[in-house]
């Protein structure tokens, strides 16, 4: 039996994925207690992490509220949920272009202020004129990051009629197979924020990312052009985005991560981090992140992990052992070693690096004793070693 413990409210539909025949899936359990934990929000930088635990699953994509760097030297995976929620975030950033373009919360708030008057109708036809707005449609807009989100915004705003011209460096197959041929591609973000009406960012917030977007990079946007972040707070500098603002280099800004400056400002529009409020991302998260755990915990194998490499794998019918460890010469050498002293055959391999990380994984003719794993977790710089057994 797994323990699985929630930190936050999550959606049933684990239940689903993680049966109750083999785990224990509750926020009520003591922290040491948990092999996994499943979270959204809560803060776990905190936290005391066990020996036993195996590894985090955000339901949503950004992992900052996690402690990745300390979970990789302890072999904790962590895993996110990329493109599981793109679809409510889409349409948010679509309501916020429209909302940045027509002035429409302006005039609403406006019509509000009307109530008491007479002949209400005969006013909102002589004061709408301050609330005309430019359409979207024959805009450029200028979408950094073409990830699962950033893709499908670039494909609905073109479908919209916009122009849209894509940043990414970084873009992956995947992502290049699902992006309109109407997207338009920057070779450089100087490239983008020159002719782009509009900007939206998605990209993950990390320590190279924070202030992405900041004074040099305000200063190439078109005059009055307009910035959209549903990504994460921290990719725009807000002190170089409000001097832009007040300058009139900038003419709205619209965010889903807000800070008192931008609640202060007459020209931010904000929401209140609503870009995966919809039952069917929570949903779609929730299984998405159960399903990461279920696959790394019975199988072995690593899907969407920010920290360790991918690693596709099916069940096998031997003895599965996984080893989490520096990606260093001669590790793989010395683990067979050890496995060869037990006179254990290896019947397939499988050995995955990301970075300074590697994982490696061994079906053998038998199980090891716990002296062998044991054996295995005393070499220098192996991290976890875990028995899988069906």
């Amino acid at each position: 039996m797994y323990n699985i413990k929630k930190l936050n409210a999550i959606s049933d539909v684990v239940y689903s994925v993680l049966p109750k025949s083999l785990y224990n899936v509750s926020s009520h359990l003591e922290d040491a207690d948990a092999d996994a934990f499943l979270v959204r929000s809560a803060n776990c930088h905190e936290m005391e992490l066990s020996p036993r635990l195996l590894a985090f699953a955000r339901a949503g994509a950004g992992v900052n509220n996690i402690p990745i760097d300390t979970c990789t030297k302890q072999g904790i995976a962590v895993f996110n949920t990329p493109g599981a929620n793109a679809n409510a975030v889409k349409e948010l950033v679509l309501c916020g272009l429209l909302l940045a373009s027509r002035n429409i919360i302006g005039g609403i708030e406006w019509a509000k202020s009307l109530q008491g008057q007479e002949n209400i109708s005969k006013c909102i036809e002589k004061g709408k004129n301050q609330f005309v707005g430019p359409e979207i449609m024959g805009k450029t807009l200028g979408v950094i990051g073409l990830g699962a989100i950033g893709v499908m915004v670039a494909n609905a705003a073109a479908a919209l009629g916009m122009k849209v011209v894509g940043y990414d460096p970084f873009i992956s197959v995947d992502s290049a197979w699902h992006l309109s041929d109407a997207v338009s591609r920057a070779l450089t973000l100087d490239t983008l924020l020159n002719q782009a009406d509009y900007v939206t960012i998605h990209i993950p917030l990390m320590n190279e990312t924070e202030n992405f977007l900041s004074g040099p990079e305000i200063a190439q946007m078109k005059q009055g052009a307009v910035m959209l972040n549903f990504a994460r707070g921290g990719l725009v500098n807000h002190t170089a985005l409000f001097e832009a603002m007040d300058a009139g280099k900038v003419a709205r800004y619209v965010t889903d991560f807000p800070d008192a400056c931008c609640l202060s400002h007459k020209n931010a529009i904000c929401v209140p981090h609503l870009g995966a409020s919809t039952p069917e991302s929570e949903e779609n998260c929730a299984q998405m992140a159960a399903a990461e755990l279920q696959y790394y915990i019975e199988i072995g194998g690593i899907r969407n992990s920010v920290n360790l490499p991918a690693c596709q794998l099916s069940r096998s019918k031997h003895s599965r052992i996984t080893l989490i460890h520096k990606n260093l010469p001669n590790m793989v050498s010395r683990m067979t070693s050890i496995l060869g002293e037990e006179d254990i055959n290896i019947e397939e391999m499988v050995n995955k690096s990301r970075g300074q990380v590697a994982y490696t994984v061994f079906d053998l003719n038998r199980d090891p004793s716990d002296a062998c794993v044991a054996d295995l977790l005393k070499i220098d710089d192996v991290v976890k070693v875990r028995k899988i057994t069906h």
